[in-house]
């Protein structure tokens, strides 16, 4: 008998699927050891040592994993493909006594009948760099916590604790608050004129301009001013561009980006959404038995196996048609910092449709999937097209302006529709009648508006995310984790307000603390 070890029974379970008879496949559940919760657990002044201890609640699963390990021919560790992965098969290895040196570890990115007996022909040693990477950040999250923690807690009298990037994201939060508070609203007045050509239909034209310079009345008796000039004024076309826009597809999904639309779109938490991919990941309950249906869904990389690449084209012809497949295959760009240690989130296999799986799959489970697959097809789609018109209109020293465009092709967004209304949008989305420079129009009215400028906009979990990617705080695996210590019920640094993140008080005291 040979014994596979994974993280999770889903995982388990799943595996056990694809291979028969030789093989058992059992579950560590996560880490075997950890640092010690009560005290620092690491020798500062004797290069960082760290010192684990067994969990208590995991005396019960070594004792079997060791039962097993004693059994069995060969133990492979297959643990996630990462490096908190490869440390706890490290762990593994040290509490089951297995050879540090044999070549034992296999890594997969899908959880499918070709990746692990392919991960099964290509064993290698467990590799000490990733371990060490993963020890190093967790000896220095828990030197700045143990350190800084009890400080800020004797001092504020608070029950606190200072993560090491936990704490860079609430004074995200606290500083962007202190911004709005300190915010000090401008009035202005958007001044919108209804005009006409001889023979077409009426349009609107908003005033942005004024003797060459952008310009916004900033009182009502100035707008009403503006409004007496513009009655009195000639409205000529300016100028007509015409262009034919084209709009990319989105690349697949990172774990940061599947947060933020999760958030978006779906309407659940950062933790929610690892929580609900951990899963899809892992293997669901289907009739015909345990499947998994995404790839590893901690990831940096927008890359694609070239096999997945092609098996999206194929399915794009035959159901969308020829056009909707780019003449070239589309690749993505991921970031300068990308590990790049896995591909991008996408489904195992593009024949399982999130339809195909509506009646099984819970609803979460079922949009989360869905959401998945369709960014991947869209990810491998032509481009949308589209026919722009933007129109400059003259009336004395003012000009107005007006933009407007038609889909000519859906393209990508016949299955993923990603473009964003803005509230302040300027131009004009319907069809504009067929313009002439130098063509005169008539005045049919003037609408005047109050408006005042806003302040920056709270961060949600899913502009959070973004803003600390951008920032290079943080990876993707934590994000999930800081959200969700932000929003504990225990120590509440931050609540929700409908989906805005706002700072208790107790978090400017603490932030003040460790500027401080």
């Amino acid at each position: 008998m040979q014994l596979i070890i994974v993280e999770s029974p889903h995982k388990a379970k799943t595996i056990e699927k694809f291979l028969k008879g030789d093989y058992k496949v059992d579950a560590s559940k996560g880490h075997v050891r950890d640092l010690p919760v009560n005290r620092m657990g690491v020798k500062i002044d004797g290069n960082f040592q760290p010192y684990y201890e067994i969990s208590p609640e995991k005396k019960a699963d070594i004792k079997r994993l060791k039962e097993e390990a004693e059994k069995a021919e060969t133990v492979y560790l297959a643990t996630d493909p990462d490096r908190e992965g490869e440390a706890i098969s490290w762990h593994l290895a040290e509490v089951l006594g297995l050879d540090e040196n044999a070549a034992n570890r296999i890594e997969f990115n899908e959880i499918s009948e070709k990746a692990v007996k392919n991960a099964l022909k290509n064993p290698r040693k467990i590799d000490m760099g990733l371990v060490d990477a993963q020890q190093a950040r967790r000896v220095l999250d828990r030197i700045v916590g143990y350190s800084i923690s009890p400080a800020a807690s004797s001092r504020l009298n608070e029950n606190l604790s200072a993560g090491r990037v936990q704490s860079v994201a609430l004074k995200m939060v606290v500083d962007r608050e202190r911004e709005i508070a300190a915010f000090k609203p401008q009035e202005y007045w958007n001044l919108k004129a209804l005009v006409k050509p001889d023979s077409d239909k009426e349009f609107k034209v908003l005033l942005c301009e004024k003797s060459g310079k952008k310009y916004k009345p900033s009182s009502a008796e100035e707008a009403a001013a503006v409004e007496t000039e513009l009655k009195n004024s000639e409205f000529i076309v300016k100028s007509v561009k015409k262009s034919v826009v084209k709009s990319h597809a989105p690349a697949p999904f990172i774990t940061s980006t599947l947060q933020q639309d999760g958030s978006i779109k779906l309407n659940v938490t950062a933790p929610q959404v690892m929580q609900i991919a951990q899963r899809l990941y892992e293997g669901v309950e289907t009739p015909n038995g345990q499947l998994a249906l995404i790839t590893y869904m901690r990831t940096d990389s927008v890359r694609i196996a070239s096999e997945a690449q092609a098996s999206a084209l194929e399915y794009i012809r035959k159901n969308y048609g020829e056009k909707y497949a780019p003449e070239k295959p589309n690749f993505y760009r991921s970031k300068k910092d990308a590990q790049d240690a896995h591909e991008a989130i996408r489904p195992i296999n593009v024949n399982i449709t999130p339809e195909s799986l509506k009646d099984v799959l819970d609803r979460n489970h079922y949009k989360l999937y869905k959401l998945i697959y369709d960014r991947f097809i869209a990810s491998q789609m032509s481009e949308a097209v589209y026919d722009g018109v933007s129109v400059d209109v003259a009336a004395g020293e003012y000009i107005l302006k007006t933009s407007g465009k038609s889909l000519m092709f859906k393209g990508y967004t016949a299955v993923y529709d990603d473009t964003k209304k803005d509230e302040d949008d300027e131009g004009n989305s319907t069809l504009l009648p067929t313009l002439n420079e130098g063509e005169k129009l008539q005045l049919k009215g003037i609408e005047k508006e109050q408006k005042f400028t806003k302040p920056p906009v709270r961060f949600t979990e899913a502009t959070l995310i973004k803003n600390m990617e951008d920032k290079g705080i943080g990876r993707p695996s934590t994000y999930a984790t800081i959200m969700a210590k932000l929003t504990d019920k225990k120590r509440e640094y931050v609540r929700k307000e409908k989906k805005y993140l706002v700072p208790n008080p107790i978090s400017y005291d603490l932030i003040d603390f460790l500027v401080k």
